[in-house]
């Protein structure tokens, strides 16, 4: 016990400092798995456990939020295939080129080894880049769709190289994993009978680790894989968000293990320094692939930069790969630590820049030659806002409600903006004004029609750090309207009033008094008569027609 408060004390500090440096916390609880191993100690048993846990209920959380459509997307599935292709040999060259000028770790290895090095240096990290994703709100915006796709391409991938690898074929009865289909049918059905409390919960980790995990890894296939598929099955039940939700704070928690035991694999000496700093310098090469494959598959500057930046980095499946290769004598078992600390790096690199911001990316796009709009991907192509009044920005449970509101009671020219394509699809079959577009994109604004008329911006997304690059998009643009956002806890409402936004409102306060406005219609109607508020208390800010 007393060795588990120390690794909880150092991950916390470590972790609150990063914060204090405007960094996310996994570079911290990189930091501490590196300091714990240095000062020795001693090991925590139930690490590994819960590192394994948090990235299997990861890729469950994927699985339910992914349509599996976007797999069979060009942008994706040829993209993945080609820079694995590129990547694998712009590495071996590069290495190579190493080895000649004598680098000591690499001089005197084979092609094969060399080779083996550079394929695990082409896989980028799920764990990492789905976790930027969600801190940013961005995992349904175009760009982080395209990123997940990727990410789950060559997840299938790493399956078939570690049943390659084994000399093992799955099991004759992994062929009736066919039966999950008919068999989450049942499993929706259960669902909708467990109410929104911990046995949703529960249930949700139940699936993750039981059908996925166990089921998956007893046929000889890849444990955390089955995770994602059975989310990917479970993700048509309506509540599909909301057990998403419930699972963040615990998968969070969990993945807090995962970082930490990246930095106890080993400590470096000065030529695995050296080595892991030139894949380092391999990164930008990385995402620069990224750019140019995915503007030659029609996806503006923009998009290409974003998803290019957060698939820069090195994944933990490149540890798999060095083991594998241990394992072979391809390699020595230096190299496990050697890529531990690429792998570490490479976050650290890619929280600092993917930390920089979107104005950073859009000043990089407008750099660019430019774009034919009328050849880019229909997702990609211009807006139109028409004769609106209000834009609300972000149609989840929030932005509808004040859509509805604004153009029922106020009788207002509404139109929405959302980056979610089904959610798009679903209110434009209900006839209401929408427009599929990322508002923490720039060029979004520069590129919507008919937008004079707007004088009234609602900023409803549910991250605060989506509203805050959304209202610095819509100021830079020129917009000088009236600014209205939603927030989810006091100091993000103190934010968004020192920084000009116009009406900034907290959510939960928001339900009281419609929960109060509804109770006291209802007493009025008991009392006969109409219930007025004290002439003291002020009354709820609204904004007239």
């Amino acid at each position: 016990m007393t060795v588990a408060a120390i690794y909880l004390v150092i991950a916390f500090g470590l972790g609150g400092l990063a914060m204090v440096v405007r960094l996310p916390p996994l570079v911290g609880f990189l930091a501490a798995g590196f300091v714990i191993n240095a000062l020795d100690v001693g090991e925590v048993p139930q690490l590994e456990l819960m590192a394994d846990l948090g990235v299997t209920l990861l890729l469950f959380a994927i699985g339910l939020k992914l349509d599996v459509r976007i797999l069979l997307r060009r942008e994706v599935w040829l993209t993945t295939s080609a820079h694995m292709v590129v990547s694998v040999a712009v590495g071996t060259g590069v290495l190579w080129l190493a080895a000649v000028a004598g680098m000591s770790m690499l001089s005197g290895q084979s092609a094969t080894t060399i080779a083996l090095l550079a394929f695990a240096m082409s896989f980028s990290s799920t764990v990492f880049v789905v976790k930027v994703l969600e801190e940013r709100g961005e995992s349904h915006a175009l760009y982080g769709r395209v990123a997940i796709g990727v990410l789950v391409m060559q997840d299938i991938i790493a399956v078939v190289f570690l049943t390659v690898t084994s000399g093992k074929l799955p099991s004759i009865w992994a062929l009736g994993l066919v039966l999950l289909w008919p068999l989450t049918r049942v499993l929706r059905r259960i669902w909708s009978g467990l109410g929104h409390g911990e046995m949703q919960s529960l249930f949700g980790i139940v699936m993750a680790l039981v059908p996925g995990y166990v089921l998956f890894s007893s046929l000889g296939l890849k444990g955390d894989l089955g995770a994602l598929v059975i989310g990917i099955l479970l993700a048509s039940h309506p509540a599909s968000s909301e057990l998403s939700r419930s699972l963040f704070h615990i998968k969070e928690l969990l993945l807090v293990g995962f970082f930490v035991s990246i930095g106890l694999s080993g400590l470096p000496d000065l030529p695995s320094i050296g080595i892991a700093l030139l894949m380092v310098l391999l990164l930008p090469i990385k995402s620069a692939l990224y750019l140019g494959l995915f503007t030659m598959m029609k996806l503006r500057y923009r998009t290409s930069v974003l998803a290019g930046l957060s698939l820069m980095n090195y994944s933990e499946f490149g540890l798999i790969v060095v083991s594998v290769g241990v394992a072979s004598d391809l390699l020595a078992p230096a190299w496990l630590v050697e890529m531990s600390i690429a792998v570490a790096l490479s976050f650290v690199v890619s929280a600092l820049v993917n930390g920089r911001g979107h104005l950073m990316v859009e000043k990089i796009a407008a750099r660019l030659p430019a774009q034919d709009e009328t050849e880019l991907h229909p997702e990609e192509r211009p807006g139109d806002a028409s004769d609106a009044e209000v834009v609300v920005i972000g149609m989840g449970r929030v932005g509808f409600a004040a859509y509805e509101r604004l153009t029922d009671h106020y009788r207002l020219r509404v139109v929405g903006v959302d980056y979610d394509g089904p959610r798009i699809e679903r209110l434009a079959d209900r006839g209401y004004r929408v427009i599929e577009g990322d508002a923490t994109d720039l060029d979004f604004w520069h590129r919507l029609r008919h937008s004079e008329s707007v004088r009234i911006a609602v900023l409803a997304m549910p991250r605060h750090g989506a509203n805050v690059t959304a209202l610095a998009c819509l100021r830079e643009s020129g917009f000088s309207g009236t600014v209205a956002a939603v927030a989810r806890y006091d100091d993000e409402v103190q934010w968004s009033k020192e920084h000009g936004v116009d009406i900034a409102f907290n959510v939960y306060a928001g339900a009281g008094l419609e929960l109060a406005d509804q109770v006291g219609n209802t007493a009025s109607g008991h009392a006969g008569g109409t219930l007025e508020p004290e002439a003291h208390e002020p009354r709820r800010p609204e904004i007239e027609p």
